[in-house]
């Protein structure tokens, strides 16, 4: 993490980021921001140039970094840094007023609560590896990873779900409460986290019963909208399945990539 200062005051920061997990050498240009009174004097470049060398000083090959489309000028930062577009993702967002049904879910499929335990953490995250296994930029999540991100505060196992066909697991649904996004924020709005269905069970309607049933939580806790992001090109075309069920898209978010040359 680096934090940029002027006359003493921390004015802007970005974080470099190595996963350890992953076996390519890829890094991450995450969390780049400036005060806002602070900005075009230079100081995300600066930011930007140091983080850059240190994720090239651990021997990282490829950097990325995530800038959202109504940001021109961040754009044009990393385009002049050799960033290059490679992935676009949308955030979609729809209210909770009133949830379509009858929309082809699947009638067969038992949809039930992820119980407490290191036994459904086990089971959701061989279904999360397993179902987004072809995905763009993803690696396999490790059981450490997910206990840790279950001991959130914010974790609630009532708002995560398990689809089970012939007593089969085929899918999951999990739902998100960023406590302080709605104290702060003053905003009464939910996420869909994460939502998948095993290759061989897809477009049979387990997704459609999935996603309603995730929108039913966060509306039984009070949300009064629902965001998620996905892949523009996610070869399942979940776009078309949150479409159904009344998303719209509501702003892209891009990948930018750059290749390092070590020497």
């Amino acid at each position: 993490m680096f934090i940029a200062e002027w006359n003493g005051e921390p004015v802007g920061r970005v974080e470099a980021y190595v996963d350890r997990e992953r076996k390519d050498k890829k890094g991450y240009l995450r969390g780049l921001g400036i005060v806002p009174e602070f900005r075009r004097r230079g100081i995300g470049r600066r930011l930007a140039e140091k983080a850059i060398g240190s994720l090239e000083e651990r021997g990282m090959e490829t950097i990325q970094c995530w800038i959202r489309d109504d940001k021109p000028t961040v754009k044009h930062l990393f385009e002049s840094l050799g960033f290059e577009l490679i992935r676009v993702f949308s955030s979609m967002r729809r209210d909770l007023n009133v949830l379509p049904s009858s929309l082809g879910e699947n009638k067969d499929v038992v949809i039930r609560v992820m119980k407490e335990g290191e036994k459904d953490i086990e089971l959701l995250r061989k279904l999360v590896n397993e179902a987004f296994s072809e995905h763009f930029d993803f690696r396999p999540s490790t059981l450490e990873e997910w206990k840790h991100w279950f001991s959130h505060p914010d974790f609630d196992n009532e708002g995560w779900f398990i689809a089970s066909l012939e007593g089969k697991p085929v899918g999951h649904v999990g739902t998100w409460i960023d406590s302080k996004f709605v104290k702060y924020k003053g905003m009464k709005r939910g996420w869909i986290d994460t939502i998948g269905a095993l290759k061989p069970h897809r477009l049979k309607g387990i997704g459609t019963k999935l996603i309603l049933r995730g929108m039913e939580y966060l509306r039984e806790k009070g949300m009064i909208e629902v965001e998620l992001g996905v892949d523009d090109l996610n070869q399942t075309e979940a776009i078309k399945l949150y479409e159904k069920v009344g998303f719209k898209v509501i702003r892209k978010d891009l990948t930018y990539q750059k290749k390092i040359v070590q020497v």
